[in-house]
């Protein structure tokens, strides 16, 4: 039975497309719907930036208020792009409990959210948006079969695959 789903996004241009899969599932199954955006870490290079201008009190502000500030600016934004995407079915954004938006791996930040959560079914696209076009899966994807321990629903980008292939 599914009860609660976990509908991880990229923000990317397949997004709205991967949405509409996860709110008809949960629309089925009558189950509530998680949502979860992972941010990737600072890389070594705007870390290094920051530090050169910022002392290491401001540096430790901006990582725990500043940080959080932005991941709750990041999920505002999130839902008001899900609503500028629904446009009429806003009602249908009702099925959405809540949206987080998590530093992290996206795979591990995927897994944990739904370890949390305890959803029975994980919902992703096949590919990031910038994902090359020849790999039949996208890393994030693949971590999330391999590892997941619950289903995980599978939107296949159709744009990346070339005409003819089967």
């Amino acid at each position: 039975m599914i009860r609660s789903i976990l509908y991880a996004t990229d923000l990317g241009l397949y997004a709205p497309y991967v949405l509409q899969h996860a709110l008809s599932l949960a629309r089925v199954y009558q189950a509530e719907l998680y949502v979860v955006h992972a941010v990737e870490p600072l890389g070594l290079f705007a870390e290094s930036v920051l530090q050169t201008y910022l002392d290491e009190e401001r540096l430790a502000e901006l990582r725990t208020k500043g940080l959080g500030t932005v991941m709750a600016s990041i999920e505002q934004r999130v839902l008001e792009g899900f609503r500028d995407e629904m446009g009429d079915a806003q009602s249908e954004l009702e099925m959405i409990r809540a949206v987080r938006v998590v530093q992290g791996d996206p795979p591990q930040v995927i897994l944990e959210e739904a370890q949390k959560l305890g959803v029975d079914l994980l919902v992703v696209g096949s590919h990031s948006h910038g994902a090359a076009l020849d790999t039949p899966l996208g890393r994030t994807s693949a971590r999330l079969v391999q590892l997941s321990d619950v289903p995980v629903y599978l939107v296949p980008m159709l744009q990346h695959r070339g005409r003819g292939e089967l």
